[in-house]
């Protein structure tokens, strides 16, 4: 006979971040590729808005993707910089070489933030903190 009165063992509940805001944010920086930046602007500005009230996990993503934000910006300006700069110069054939590279620059951290917000996406897909939010590199 069983117990009737014995109360039903209750299931485990993990406590588990919301993955919606982080994914939106990176969605939003890669939609910037098409949209000439338009929506990594709404992007940064979600990010900020939700990593004070975030959980751990979802902090290491805001964060990640802020940094990832302004080191593209410092990169970008200093590779338009050398683009603007060597544009007058290049009538004279000096200037060529530091066009060619600031437009190296500009290509490459395209291609560096999109790998970041790859790897953003990759970490946020199996439920990890990013786990070098902080860094330079990926």
């Amino acid at each position: 006979m069983t117990d009737v009165s014995a109360p039903a063992p209750s299931p485990v509940i993990r406590a588990e971040e919301d993955k919606v805001l982080p994914a939106v944010v990176y969605g939003l920086y890669l939609l910037g590729f098409a949209s000439c930046a338009a929506t990594t602007v709404v992007g940064l500005i979600v990010a900020y808005a939700n990593r004070s009230a975030a959980g751990p996990i979802n902090e290491s993503h805001y964060t990640f993707a802020i940094r990832s934000f302004w080191l593209t910006i410092g990169w970008f300006l200093i590779g338009l910089a050398m683009f603007i700069l060597g544009l007058p110069l290049s009538l004279l054939l000096v200037g060529i070489p530091v066009v060619a590279a600031g437009v190296m620059i500009m290509g490459l951290v395209g291609v560096w933030f999109a790998i970041r917000c790859g790897a953003g996406i990759y970490y946020l897909a199996k439920g990890e903190a990013y786990p070098r939010p902080r860094t330079w590199l990926i």
